[in-house]
């Protein structure tokens, strides 16, 4: 035993095999990340809408809220103005709808509420898909570009707020009217017949 342990270098090439060891481990756990993409690297909306930078126009978490497909629908995300001037954004989706948005300087315009005027009279698609919009500004520059924007319903009570409200048609409301009130005129003669 005393001749082993009198060996010189015994204890050294143990402790280098121990670090040998530590660093191939090392290497082994954590060499998956070289070879493959990070991915706090991407830039991506972790969000139901999507972004575009138009210039100096930054648009984050933009979508339209609908109810259904060829009704009225609301634009709604968060719009960044970094040049020095206002910035009109006109919107414009199927069947001449249109919209516009005045985005001004040194402060996000957010548009999340019934109280935002930003809806486009005729949404092609149905929630769930994405409706084509052609994007222009107008002001300190002038960009253009097509964004395929998600189409949410009200079914998450986070964007049922948002849902445009349709105004009811003269032509409807005498409809409606009239076929009440014939209901009612025939549910008086049943209750009146012997």
């Amino acid at each position: 035993m005393r001749i082993a342990a009198g060996i010189r270098g015994t204890k050294r090439a143990q402790r280098l095999s121990l670090i040998a060891a530590i660093g191939i481990g090392a290497m082994a756990f954590t060499g998956c990340s070289a070879i493959n993409e990070q991915s706090t690297t991407r830039v991506y909306s972790a969000s139901d809408g999507v972004r575009l930078d138009m210039g100096q126009l930054e648009l984050r978490n933009v979508l339209i809220v609908a109810e259904a497909a060829d009704g009225p629908g609301r634009v709604t995300g968060t719009f960044y103005n970094q040049s020095e001037s206002d910035i009109t954004l006109t919107i414009s989706g199927a069947q001449g709808a249109q919209t516009e948005i005045t985005v001004k300087p040194g402060a996000p315009t957010v548009l999340n509420s019934t109280a935002d005027s930003s809806i486009l009279s005729t949404v092609a698609s149905a929630p769930g898909a994405v409706e084509t919009v052609e994007l222009r500004t107008s002001g300190s520059s002038s960009e253009s570009a097509t964004l395929q924007v998600p189409v949410m319903n009200g079914t998450l009570k986070e964007y049922n707020k948002s849902l445009p409200t349709q105004a009811p048609s003269v032509e409807a409301t005498a409809e409606a009217t009239a076929s009440a009130t014939a209901d009612a005129e025939h549910s008086a003669e049943a209750t009146t017949a012997p």
